[in-house]
C-alpha cells in the first residue's frame, strides 16, 4: 500500500485521536484517516451521479505505478 504524508490541524488529530483505540471505532488514525477517504469519495460519487457528472473509473495502480 502506497504511504503519503500530509499536514493536519492540530485539532483535527486531537478530534480523531479521540475515536482511536481499543474501546473506539478506529484501530488506528490511518485506518481512520483511510475511511474518512472511502467516505468523502463515496458522496463525491453520489454527487456527481445526481448531476450527471460521473466518469468511468481509471484502473488501479499499483505500488510500482503501472
Amino acid at each position: 500500500m502506497p504511504k503519503i504524508s500530509l499536514d493536519m490541524p492540530r485539532e483535527i488529530l486531537s478530534d480523531l485521536r479521540a475515536h482511536v483505540g481499543d474501546e473506539h471505532k478506529f484501530v488506528s488514525i490511518a485506518d481512520a484517516v483511510r475511511t474518512a477517504c472511502r467516505r468523502l469519495l463515496d458522496h463525491l460519487d453520489e454527487i456527481d451521479d445526481r448531476h450527471g457528472r460521473r466518469k468511468p473509473s481509471l484502473p488501479d495502480v499499483n505500488e510500482e505505478g503501472g
